[in-house]
């Protein structure tokens, strides 16, 4: 498991699980850290999906946002998916009022977002 930045990332089956340590994500350096490690981390593992838990996030920066479409075009080059699981409801809404919830998917919990994720690639 790595755990810079405040980012957690697991490999779980043919997916990664990226959590974030803290309850408020706004910290520039840390959220471009966390994007810089997330960077290599797809590039090196080239994950069928890529699962973002937000379990006990309160807050996060638009900057995220940001860091969540920089992850799902570098999983699209080869066919793969983004998830996210655990939002809170302040937080839905942030995905709703900018429409992103049109582009991601979303899961009650990390458990459902893996069962839909695709099997190993052939």
């Amino acid at each position: 498991m790595d755990t810079n930045a405040g980012l957690n990332i697991a490999t779980e089956g043919n997916a990664a699980v990226a959590s974030f340590k803290s309850t408020c994500i706004s910290d520039v350096a840390e959220i471009t850290s966390a994007s810089a490690q997330l960077k290599q981390y797809i590039e090196t593992n080239r994950p069928q999906g890529i699962v973002f838990d937000f379990e006990g996030v309160k807050f996060f920066s638009s900057q995220v946002l940001g860091l969540l479409l920089e992850a799902r075009a570098r999983l699209e080059a080869y066919c793969g998916q983004v998830a996210i699981t655990s939002l809170s409801p302040q937080l839905e809404r942030v995905f709703k009022i900018t429409n992103l919830d049109k582009i991601f998917r979303f899961y009650p919990d990390r458990a459902a977002a893996l069962r839909q994720l695709p099997g190993p690639r052939n």
